[in-house]
């Protein structure tokens, strides 16, 4: 038997949807997806967690704590950066620790844990606290090809986390480049080496995700990741019901309900729509893109470039900065492209192609990365490039800041209602500080209307 981890409410609308889905428009479906059978329910962490705060004025913690109440039967998994937790920069070990408790005591099951340089020394606190949690820590292989990413580097990778305490491991394959060859093989050898579930995680991207799937689980997958069909394809993962009908065809049955997967497909054909309308889901990203298999890049790491170069009225050089991404990433040691490192390797190609001169200018975060404060790279930094960014500053990790926490609960004051408003302070101050403010001005708004409506 294998199973199906749902995506819709985290990664597929990520992906295809800038994570604008607000809560309003999936409450409704929130009972059919409980009792469709689902191994569990992708619905948090990501960019979810910036997204709610940042753009759709909603407290990302009650989102959950609702989610939660709607879905009892579901396992509800969410996506964490390892000691990035769900921002861009590294966490002290107390706020990691902290963030993964709430998490859990808000009602999240499973917690998939990535870093993007596949440092293990990055997953080690996330994962620890999550079993001592009680909660199934997962762990994630971001995968990725290079001279030094090969299928015994993964295999060693999982063994690490799981003697970390890891009770499954997810390929995580964010930019779909996983073909159907490598699918296999990586899955048989990860099952050959551990006696533990193992998780597909894929995207349409290139147009392999079908296929990859099917070899994955013809080797022995445990869970794969989809996502319902009106929100599948593209830069999303592969269609729930096409896989569930073609695996239970074959003998492998999912446990799905067929006619409840119907009725989940039906809301969300009327929420595409909707999205469509506005804008805000762009056809383009809903094709087959085959150039991430050359530049290695995520969908949205793609038209994070187009949408940079834009800005800076210089879209007639995307072509020049796609073909600077890979040999920025060589530089940088070969690290996954994968938030944040998507983020610090295209923004820094962008930067080269448009200065006219390679690392003339340089970001902060590409500073920060040549330190070593992102972590272990795969292959070591360049180092001409490592002496021109730093321009002979020494590569010296910043220690943690283990009163992190206190700091901010501190400078909040009453602004933090409770731990959690903390967290999200921690996470993204300036966001999070706006949406108290916003939330505490409803509120006031909301009083002054009642007061008057009783004087009436």
């Amino acid at each position: 038997m294998i199973q199906f981890t749902e995506t819709v409410l985290r990664d597929a609308q990520q992906s295809l949807l800038a994570t604008r889905m607000p809560f309003s428009k999936f409450e409704a479906i929130l009972p059919a997806l409980d009792k469709a059978g689902y191994y569990s329910a992708e619905m948090w962490g990501g960019a979810t967690f910036d997204v709610c705060l940042r753009f759709l004025g909603e407290d990302p913690w009650e989102r959950l704590r609702k989610i939660r109440k709607a879905m009892p039967n579901t396992r509800l998994q969410m996506l964490l950066r390892g000691q990035n937790i769900l921002g861009y920069a590294h966490y002290p070990n107390d706020v990691v620790r902290r963030f993964v408790r709430a998490a859990v005591r808000n009602g999240i099951d499973i917690i998939r844990i990535f870093d993007a340089l596949n440092d293990v020394d990055n997953l080690r606190v996330a994962i620890e606290e999550t079993v001592e949690c009680g909660a199934h820590a997962s762990g994630a292989i971001s995968y990725t090809t290079s001279p030094v990413h090969t299928r015994e580097a993964y295999v060693k990778l999982a063994k690490e986390m799981a003697a970390m305490g890891a009770k499954s491991i997810c390929i995580k394959d964010m930019a779909g480049i996983m073909t159907p060859a490598a699918a296999y093989d990586l899955t048989a050898a990860l099952k050959d080496a551990l006696d533990l579930p193992v998780v597909i995680h894929t995207h349409c991207t290139a147009g392999m995700a079908f296929l990859s799937c099917l070899k994955a689980a013809e080797a022995g997958a445990d869970v794969l990741d989809t996502a319902i069909s009106p929100l599948s394809g593209g830069t999303s993962q592969p269609a729930t019901e096409t896989l569930y009908y073609a695996l239970k065809e074959m003998g492998m049955d999912a446990g799905l309900d067929g006619q409840v997967l119907l009725e989940i497909a039906d809301y969300f054909k009327k929420v595409r729509a909707d999205f469509l309308e506005d804008g805000t889901l762009n056809p383009i990203s809903m094709t087959t893109d085959t150039q991430c298999l050359t530049y290695q890049m995520p969908g949205g790491m793609i038209s994070n470039l187009l949408s940079q170069l834009k800005g800076l009225g210089a879209e007639d050089k995307f072509q020049e900065a796609l073909k600077e991404t890979p040999l920025v990433r060589k530089d940088m040691g070969y690290p996954p492209l994968v938030t944040p490192t998507s983020q610090i390797v295209g923004s820094q190609a962008v930067l080269n192609v448009m200065a006219g001169e390679r690392y003339k200018t340089v970001s902060k975060e590409v500073k920060a990365y040549c330190r070593g404060e992102y972590g272990k790279t795969p292959a070591p930094i360049d180092e001409e490039v490592r002496a021109k960014v730093l321009g002979g500053e020494p590569p010296v990790v910043a220690p943690l800041d283990e009163e992190a926490f206190a700091k901010a609960e501190a400078y909040l004051g009453s602004k933090a209602r409770c731990e959690e408003d903390v967290l999200s302070y921690i996470a993204f101050p300036a966001v999070a500080e706006k949406f108290f403010e916003e939330r505490e001005a409803k509120e006031q708004n909301m009083c002054s209307y009642s007061i008057e409506r009783i004087d009436e």
